[in-house]
C-alpha cells in the first residue's frame, strides 16, 4: 500500500498528479509506463483483462512509486474482493448514482467493522509474512475508493455522495455523462463542462480531489486542470502509441516532401 499512500500525499498536497489508462493484457505496458506515472488507471470494466493478467500489471509496478487504481465492472463487492486481494492500490467504481451506493463501494474496499470486505489477501499480506491485524488497519485506511461521476443523477446528488465517510475521490466520465445529460459525444458541450466544474467546486469544499479519463491532448488537459481537475489520465495505452507513431510519421513524411 506504499503507492496508495503516495499518491493520497501528492493530492493532499495540491499537487497535479498524471497517468494513463491501461487496456492491453500485457504487463510490459505497465512495466513501461509506471516510472512515468503517478498512477495508472487499470480498465477492467471496458477490456478483456482477466484477473490473471491484472495480477501480473499489479506485481510490474511493485518496484515504481505509481499506484494501481483498477476499474471495476460494476459496484459489486463480489467484484472488488479479488481486485483487493491480489494487491490494487485503488477501486474506481463506475456507474453510481447515490450515496448509497458510494456507502456500498467503501463497504466493499474496507474490513468489519467499517465495511464488509472478506480476508483473504496473499500478495498484500506478502503472502503471510505480515501480521493480519496491523494489515487490516493499514488496508482500511489507505486503500483509495474512487467512484465515478457519470451520471445525471450523480451530479444531483453530489452534495450526498461527497458526505459519505471514506470516499476519497471522485472521477468523471465524461462520455457517459454527456450521454446521461443529452448529448450523447459530445463532453465538451457547455451543459456537461458546467455540470463538471459545479461538481469540481464541490469537490473542493469537501477536501475531495477530483480526477479525469479523457484523450491525451495536451491543451485540453491543461484546460481540465485549470478547472481544478487534480489527477489526469491521459488517454489510453494504444491512443498514446498511435499519437506518438502519427506524430513521428508525420514529421518524416513532411521533410520527404520538402
Amino acid at each position: 500500500m506504499q503507492n496508495a499512500c503516495k499518491f493520497s500525499e501528492k493530492l493532499s498536497r495540491g499537487e497535479i498528479c498524471l497517468g494513463t489508462a491501461v487496456s492491453s493484457s500485457d504487463p510490459s505496458i505497465t512495466e513501461a509506463l509506471g516510472p512515468e506515472c503517478d498512477f495508472l488507471w487499470i480498465d477492467t470494466e471496458h477490456t478483456s483483462i482477466s484477473l490473471e493478467s491484472l495480477k501480473c500489471h499489479l506485481m510490474a509496478l511493485k518496484e515504481t512509486e505509481c499506484a494501481s487504481l483498477v476499474r471495476v465492472p460494476w459496484n459489486d463487492p463480489v467484484l472488488i474482493k479479488p481486485v483487493l486481494d491480489i494487491g490494487a492500490d485503488g477501486i474506481i467504481v463506475p456507474m453510481v448514482r447515490t450515496a448509497a451506493d458510494v456507502a456500498a463501494a467503501v463497504a466493499a474496499c474496507r474490513y468489519p467493522p467499517e465495511g464488509i470486505r472478506g480476508f483473504g489477501p496473499l500478495r498484500p499480506l506478502d503472502y503471510g509474512r505480515l501480521d493480519a491485524e496491523q494489515f487490516c488497519r493499514d488496508a482500511n485506511e489507505h486503500i483509495i475508493t474512487i467512484v465515478q461521476i457519470e451520471q445525471a443523477e450523480a451530479v444531483e446528488n453530489i452534495d450526498e455522495i461527497l458526505a459519505v465517510p471514506g470516499l476519497n475521490s471522485v472521477a468523471f466520465g465524461p462520455q457517459d455523462l454527456a450521454a446521461s445529460l443529452g448529448h450523447r459525444t459530445q463532453p465538451t458541450h457547455p451543459e456537461v463542462l458546467a455540470a463538471i466544474e459545479s461538481v469540481v467546486r464541490k469537490c473542493q469544499a469537501a477536501n475531495i480531489p477530483a480526477g479525469i479519463s479523457v484523450g491525451a491532448d495536451p491543451d485540453q488537459l491543461c484546460d481540465w486542470a485549470d478547472m481544478g481537475i487534480q489527477w489526469l489520465a491521459m488517454g489510453v495505452d494504444v491512443t498514446l502509441m498511435i499519437r506518438a507513431a502519427s506524430e513521428v510519421a508525420g514529421k518524416v513524411k513532411a521533410h520527404v516532401s520538402r
